[in-house]
């Protein structure tokens, strides 16, 4: 029982511990719905404040999104307006482009033109000035042809001097034997020296020639010819155009004395040619003929006239020359005729005229005083050395001999050669010619036989104006086959083989000598 009391007590405490809790559990419930009404009431509230905030967050949202709009749409303006402006500016940029372009293409157009015009003018200046310079060039070239033209014509015509000779006489044989019939050797002169005059010369070359004496016993007629200067030869080997301008190239020293050498040398066989054509063989069968020129000496301001050359010509060895051969070389045919020539006529070096006759026999034209020096003997030691061998040579020749001069310089000591053509005696003769006032050494002697022993030589023979000594003497005997020629020996041999009487003018003799032996 107690147990149920227990248990209804236990039953009624849990009922009222259930009840308790129940209206606990309602209580909480009460106070839950109460807390949840005011939850839901503050909720309520809140959901209210919320939807308000939420409200005016929409609404400011929306003031924002509004004004963000507004913005955007006035930010969109301003882009659009800065599009626009840029558009415009760019299109204005570019219409100015194209503009400044158009402008520029006007411009350059413009230089284009004006270049061209330039370019034109340009063009037609250079083809004016090429014009200029090819009609310059062409008168430069004309002028320069001309002159070359003009030197070889003026070297031609001197060349020609010979072959442009008078050709058939001017004054017929029977009026020049008339004329020295009636009117005698000057007379005859004048006559022949007027012949030839009628010669023309071409410029430089005087036309002048002087008919001095004629021998009538020995056919043989004495001419002066008046010879031309160095200056008839031009200084000018031709012109050259250097760079556009004309240049003279002068002529070679040695090329102006050949020229002028030859030019002589025609000159003189051209007066001979003339006169050996104008006279008959009756009348002249040679010719001597002494060249000189007239200059102005240097030294003292004087007028001079030195011979050059000096040359004898028998008709028949002249008349066997081929004056027109192109092969002829007028010096060397001068000089195979053992004419005298200076060595240097372009500086005036004088020869003396060797004439072996005595010309105070004869008369000479009136006017002309050349042959009043030569009316005294002929002095040996005023002779040159080529002068006196040249003497010595014909010498030997009028004796028969055959002989030929050799030249100035590297003769192996050899002044002449002599051949004597006997077929027993004869053989080949070395000559030496010493023009000494002294005695002549014991080594000249000496020097004669090697070179004759050299030469393989029949005979030498040493020819002085002087003397030898004794010793010179006795080797020469020795030797047998060697001759001396002192010098009044000499003297008497010119005599003789040339009819030349001339004097020997030693300031001492030697012993044994008399002075009128060489006086």
């Amino acid at each position: 029982m107690l147990e149920q009391i227990l248990a209804d007590r236990q039953q009624a405490k849990a009922a009222r511990e259930r009840e308790a809790r129940q209206a606990h559990e309602r209580m909480l419930k009460a106070a839950r719905a109460q807390a949840l009404a005011h939850e839901r009431a503050v909720a309520a509230e809140e959901r209210k404040a919320a939807q308000q905030e939420r409200e005016a967050e929409r609404r400011a949202a929306a003031k924002a999104r509004e004004a963000e709009r507004l913005a955007t749409e006035a930010e969109r303006s301003r882009e659009r307006a800065r599009v626009a402006q840029e558009r415009a500016a760019k299109r204005a940029a570019v219409e100015e482009h194209k503009r400044q372009q158009a402008a520029a293409r006007v411009v350059a157009a413009e230089a284009t033109r004006q270049r061209r015009e330039a370019a034109d003018r340009a063009r037609v200046d250079r083809e004016r000035a090429r014009t200029e310079q090819e009609r310059a060039r062409a008168e430069l070239t004309d002028a320069v042809t001309a002159q070359n033209d003009a030197l070889r014509g003026r070297l031609d015509e001197l060349a020609s001097l010979l072959a442009d000779r008078l050709q058939k006489p001017v004054v017929s044989p029977l009026e020049l034997e008339a004329t020295l019939a009636h009117g005698g050797p000057a007379a005859f002169c004048a006559r022949v020296q007027e012949a030839l005059t009628s010669s023309r010369y071409p410029w430089g070359v005087p036309a002048r020639a002087t008919v001095l004496a004629y021998r009538p016993e020995a056919r043989e007629l004495i001419v002066e010819r008046e010879l031309p200067r160095d200056g008839a030869i031009p200084d000018e080997q031709e012109v050259r155009v250097v760079k556009g301008e004309a240049r003279t190239v002068p002529r070679r020293p040695a090329e102006v004395r050949h020229l002028y050498g030859q030019l002589l040398a025609r000159a003189t066989l051209r007066t001979l040619a003339e006169v050996f054509t104008n006279t008959p063989a009756v009348l002249v069968d040679s010719v001597v003929l002494n060249g000189r020129v007239t200059a102005v000496d240097r030294a003292t301001g004087k007028v001079i006239n030195p011979h050059l050359l000096s040359v004898q010509f028998l008709r028949e060895a002249f008349e066997d020359l081929n004056l027109d051969a192109p092969e002829l070389d007028p010096e060397h045919c001068l000089r195979a005729q053992n004419a005298l020539i200076s060595p240097h006529p372009h500086d005036l070096v004088p020869v003396k005229p060797l004439m072996y006759y005595d010309l105070d026999r004869y008369k000479t034209i009136e006017g002309t005083d050349f042959l009043v020096d030569l009316d005294s003997r002929l002095d040996l030691l005023t002779l040159t050395p080529n002068e006196f061998e040249n003497l010595i040579r014909q010498l030997f020749e009028a004796r028969g001999l055959k002989s030929w001069q050799t030249q100035a310089s590297r003769d192996d000591g050899i002044d002449a050669v002599a051949v004597n053509e006997d077929p027993v005696l004869g053989g080949l003769a070395i000559i030496q010619a010493k023009r000494y006032s002294k005695v002549v050494g014991y080594e000249s002697v000496t020097a004669l036989a090697g070179v004759m022993h050299d030469k393989a030589a029949a005979k030498g023979i040493l020819v002085t104006t002087s003397w030898v000594g004794k010793a010179s003497r006795d080797f020469a005997n020795r030797n047998g086959r060697m001759q001396i020629i002192e010098g009044r020996e000499l003297k008497q041999m010119l005599a003789e083989a040339l009819n030349m009487d001339v004097l020997i003018s030693l300031p001492v003799l030697p012993s044994g000598w008399e002075r009128a032996e060489i006086a």
